[in-house]
């Protein structure tokens, strides 16, 4: 956003960057704009000089640049690449705040229960053992789960520790990746949460490629590596084929269920009308209200469940523990 602004005013694109990197306080980000910097005036155009950097500017940064370039618009096309990445970062961040409370809440649900197990039930049980007497079904399991978690702790640390690698180290590999992706999205609401974020980014991005005026072939391929869904990234790089062929986006696209009908009905209107790219971002703006909502009412859901399942757990460990004082008379004295 700052660059646009600085190009619009008329200032020489090195002596932008010159000031981008004077008053960026990230080192590794201020040495990439000094050495972009370095090659504008080296004679490479500024998409040339971002191509070099991937880890910094994607192809999607590269390719809207490009066609800034080529058509005269970079100040504009660099605004619009800001809306598109500040609405990408908004979207982000509220996925994150609202996911934020439930897993703090399960941890600290996790690591409650695992205390208990570990440190405070085998007191109880110690005690119960020295009456002598037959303990209540509950608290007899209880004591027998913790004196099995405690025997067991180190082997049960390390093998769920390494389930949980191996499942991440899994959906890192290609098969992993791309059945984990068919999975995520047909989850019940974190499914649907999931969905829609993927939705969302190709909706948007396709818009701002296209109001860019990137060639719809390279659009659909920088797309298809954006979208953060290997079933998605399949299907649009099929209906880049069929597009290739002559079809038109909405039926191209039309052929994957992944795409709901409601989305390839817009695109097919946006089509009739000349004015894709704004059905585009309208659809994109639609999901992100549609996220919004789900994850609002996802918190305000998960928040009271949390909290009953927490009670149920903690409290039915803790009557469970303190049943046999109940009977007292009878586990001190079994005969009476």
């Amino acid at each position: 956003r700052q660059l646009a602004t600085m190009i619009d005013a008329g200032l020489a694109m090195v002596q932008c960057l010159q000031a981008l990197a004077d008053q960026t306080q990230n080192k590794v980000m201020r040495d990439v704009i000094k050495d972009v910097c370095t090659r504008v005036e080296g004679g490479d155009s500024f998409s040339e000089a971002l191509q070099k950097h991937p880890q910094a500017f994607n192809r999607l940064f590269v390719a809207m640049v490009g066609a800034g370039e080529k058509g005269g618009l970079l100040a504009e096309i660099l605004a619009r690449l800001a809306v598109y990445l500040e609405n990408t970062a908004r979207l982000r961040k509220k996925v994150k705040s609202a996911m934020m409370y439930p897993t703090v809440v399960t941890v600290v649900a996790i690591t409650i229960t695992v205390f208990l197990l570990v440190k405070v039930i085998p007191v109880f049980g110690d005690i119960y053992t020295g009456f002598g007497a037959k303990l209540p079904g509950p608290t007899q399991f209880l004591i027998n789960l913790s004196n099995f978690i405690k025997g067991y702790f180190i082997l049960l640390l390390l093998g769920g520790g390494g389930t949980v690698y191996g499942w991440f180290y899994w959906i890192k590999t290609k098969k992993g990746l791309e059945f984990w992706d068919s999975k995520r999205i047909k989850l019940p609401i974190f499914g649907v949460i999931a969905h829609k974020i993927c939705l969302a980014r190709f909706t948007r991005t396709l818009a701002s490629l296209i109001r860019s005026g990137v060639p719809i072939l390279e659009v659909l391929n920088i797309v298809s590596q954006t979208v953060g869904n290997v079933v998605m990234e399949k299907a649009i790089k099929v209906a880049s084929s069929d597009i290739e062929r002559g079809e038109s986006i909405s039926v191209a696209l039309g052929k994957h269920p992944v795409f709901p009908n409601m989305i390839i009905r817009m695109i097919t209107a946006g089509e009739q009308t000349g004015k894709i790219d704004n059905m585009l971002e309208r659809i994109s703006d639609f999901l992100d209200e549609e996220i919004e909502t789900v994850l609002a009412g996802l918190t305000a859901l998960i928040e009271p469940i949390l909290i009953v399942v927490l009670g149920v757990v903690i409290g039915g460990m803790v009557i469970c523990m303190f049943l046999p004082i109940f009977k007292m008379a009878e586990i001190v004295n079994p005969k009476r």
